[in-house]
């Protein structure tokens, strides 16, 4: 456990027993098991199309799963309906691996967005107070009336980090948080992402090729091979086995 970070066993905000998800006969997940507990921060990592964009997007509701449960914030995914899971989406931040910043849109502009649809849930707090805040958050208050293409990468994740906490989630889905940034700006990002976690108390999973990333954010890290949770511990005791799937991954 990472110091100033304060982790609820007793509260799981995600539980997942058994999950299945296929597209036609390729077989994705096969049985994938995760508890996500209040305060903490989970890596996953495995190879290139083992499944962990799918585990995130099965989380969120954008893909249906087959079988299997899939409880968030005591609520099952599958069975409740599209208005349920649109009030539930708003307590879980996803973070896109691309940034997903709308290039037409200045970055207040962008931070903004979420509260169309959702203004209600924090109607009680003037919408620039909101840009201004999660922009202070990480660090870019300053950009607020900057275009996406005059910020480096670094500064995309920034915004886009922003854009998710101006709804004040509970957890957030963090999707290659570090992919195309040079080494310096992604521990940067990383640092960011326990900042986060420590100001706010939110839980995160955070997928990873990044094993610096996966070190700097994780509380336990998950292996997931072959449709399963491999394996799961933390980044420390992972790097001592001496188990070849796992050690793939620190050599």
């Amino acid at each position: 456990m990472k110091p100033g970070v304060t982790i609820d066993f007793n509260k799981p905000v995600i539980e997942i027993e058994d999950l299945w998800k296929s597209f036609g006969t390729n077989h994705v997940l096969k049985g994938f098991n995760l508890t996500l507990h209040q305060g903490e921060n989970i890596a996953v990592m495995g190879k290139s199309g083992s499944g962990k964009s799918v585990l995130i997007k099965c989380i969120i509701g954008l893909l249906t799963i087959d079988k299997g449960k899939l409880t968030v914030l005591g609520r099952s995914v599958p069975e409740i309906n599209h208005k349920e899971l649109d009030e539930l989406r708003t307590d879980v931040g996803f973070q896109f691996q691309g940034s997903a910043l709308y290039d037409s849109m200045t970055v207040r502009e962008n931070l903004e967005f979420p509260l169309r649809r959702h203004r209600e849930k924090l109607k009680g707090i003037p919408v620039n107070d909101l840009v201004v805040e999660s922009l202070e958050n990480v660090g870019l208050a300053h950009a607020v009336d900057m275009m996406p293409e005059e910020l480096s990468g670094g500064m995309k994740k920034r915004v886009a980090l922003a854009r998710t906490l101006i709804m004040r989630p509970k957890i957030i889905l963090y999707d290659e948080p570090t992919s195309g940034l040079d080494p310096v700006t992604g521990k940067e990002i990383s640092l960011l992402i326990n900042e986060i976690q420590e100001r706010f108390q939110t839980a995160a999973i955070v997928i990873t090729h990044d094993l610096g990333c996966a070190k700097i954010t994780s509380d336990r890290m998950i292996i997931l091979h072959d449709g399963i949770n491999y394996t799961e511990s933390t980044y420390s005791e992972l790097n001592q086995s001496t188990d070849e799937p796992v050690k793939a991954f620190f050599t």
